[in-house]
C-alpha cells in the first residue's frame, strides 16, 4: 500500500487509533481535565506501533536493515510494558507483585532483547536465529504470566457485572500482547499480527467506555454541594471538578453506596489498605475530614 510494506488493515487500525486518541484529547481539552492522560499516551504508542511496524522495513530507510528491526521491536516492547503498567495503575490489578512488577517486566524484556536478539544476530548474522532465540523464551514467560493473571482474576467471587466485564476485557488485552512473540515467530503477516495487537487497545477502550457509562448510571446517587443549571452535569464532571481520577470516582461511588472498605476491596479486587488509601485521597481532594462528612456532603441520608 502506498508503495510501502504497510498492509491496508494496518493502515485502517492506524486511522481508527488516531481518531480515538484525537477524540479523547479534544474532550480532555474541553473539560480541562487530564484524568485520561495515560489513555492518550497508550493510544499514541499504538499509533507509533502501527506506523513503525507497518511501514518498516523499508528500502528507502537509510542504514542497515537491523536498525529498522531494532526500532520496530523496541516500540513493540515499550508498548507491551506500558499496557501492563496501564492495567496495573488504572485498575489496581497487580499480579505476583514481587515477580511481575512493571520494573521487573521492563528489565526482563529489554535485557532479553539485547541478550537473546541483538547478540545472537551479531554472532550469526541470521534474523531467523535471533528472532527464534528471543521470541520462544519470551512466549513461554508470557503464557505463564497470562495464566497467573487469569488465575488471579477468577479467584474473586461475587463480582458485579461491571467488574466481570472489566476483568474479561483486561484478560483479552493481556492475551493479545502475550501472543505477539508467537505471531512474530510465525512470520510477517501484518493483517494477523496487527489485528490481534490492536484488539488489546480496543479492549482497554471498551473498559474506559464502560467505566464512563458506569459513572452516568450512578449519577443519581450523587447529590453534590456543587450547583449547576445543566441537567447533564454528571457524576464524573462533578468529581473531576475536585481532581478525582477515574479510579477514585469508582471508589467514591462505592462509598456512597455505603459499602465498607472490605467490600470495596473485594468488589474491585484490591487490598483493603489500597481501598482505604483511595478513600483518604478522595476525602482530601473533596475537602471532607472523614467518611461521615463525605457522605453528608455528597449523598442523601
Amino acid at each position: 500500500m502506498f508503495d510501502t510494506s504497510i498492509h491496508w488493515t494496518t493502515f485502517f487500525y492506524l486511522l481508527v487509533d488516531v481518531f480515538i486518541v484525537l477524540l479523547v484529547f479534544i474532550r480532555s481539552l474541553i473539560s480541562k481535565s487530564w484524568s485520561m492522560h495515560r489513555f492518550i499516551w497508550l493510544g499514541f504508542l499504538f499509533i507509533l506501533y502501527n506506523t513503525t511496524g507497518g511501514f518498516l522495513p523499508s528500502k528507502f530507510f537509510p542504514g542497515p536493515l537491523i536498525i529498522q528491526y531494532i526500532i520496530t521491536y523496541s516500540v513493540a516492547i515499550i508498548l507491551c510494558m506500558f499496557i501492563i503498567y496501564y492495567i496495573y495503575k488504572e485498575y489496581d490489578i497487580v499480579i505476583v507483585k514481587f515477580y511481575f512488577t512493571v520494573r521487573n517486566i521492563s528489565i526482563l524484556l529489554s535485557g532479553s532483547f539485547v541478550g537473546l536478539f541483538l547478540i545472537p544476530y551479531y554472532i550469526t548474522n541470521s534474523l531467523f536465529i535471533a528472532r527464534t532465540s528471543f521470541t520462544v523464551p519470551i512466549a513461554l514467560i508470557g503464557f505463564y504470566f497470562l495464566w497467573l493473571f487469569h488465575k488471579e482474576l477468577i479467584r474473586a467471587k461475587q463480582l458485579d457485572k461491571f467488574m466481570v466485564r472489566r476483568n474479561n476485557l483486561a484478560i483479552v488485552s493481556i492475551a493479545s500482547i502475550v501472543l505477539l512473540p508467537i505471531l512474530t515467530l510465525i512470520g510477517d503477516y501484518q493483517w494477523l499480527t496487527f489485528s490481534i495487537m490492536n484488539i488489546s487497545f480496543y479492549s482497554i477502550t471498551l473498559i474506559e467506555i464502560d467505566r464512563y457509562l458506569f459513572f452516568l448510571e450512578n449519577k443519581h446517587k450523587i447529590y453534590s454541594s456543587l450547583t449547576s443549571d445543566d441537567e447533564n452535569f454528571s457524576i464524573d464532571s462533578k468529581f473531576i471538578y475536585y481532581g478525582l481520577t477515574p479510579r477514585e470516582i469508582e471508589i467514591a461511588i462505592s462509598i456512597l453506596n455505603r459499602k465498607s472498605y472490605k467490600i470495596i476491596s473485594e468488589d474491585f479486587f484490591i487490598a483493603e489498605k489500597t481501598a482505604s488509601k483511595h478513600a483518604s485521597n478522595i476525602f482530601k481532594k473533596t475537602k471532607a475530614k472523614n467518611k461521615k462528612e463525605f457522605l453528608r456532603k455528597f449523598s442523601r441520608a
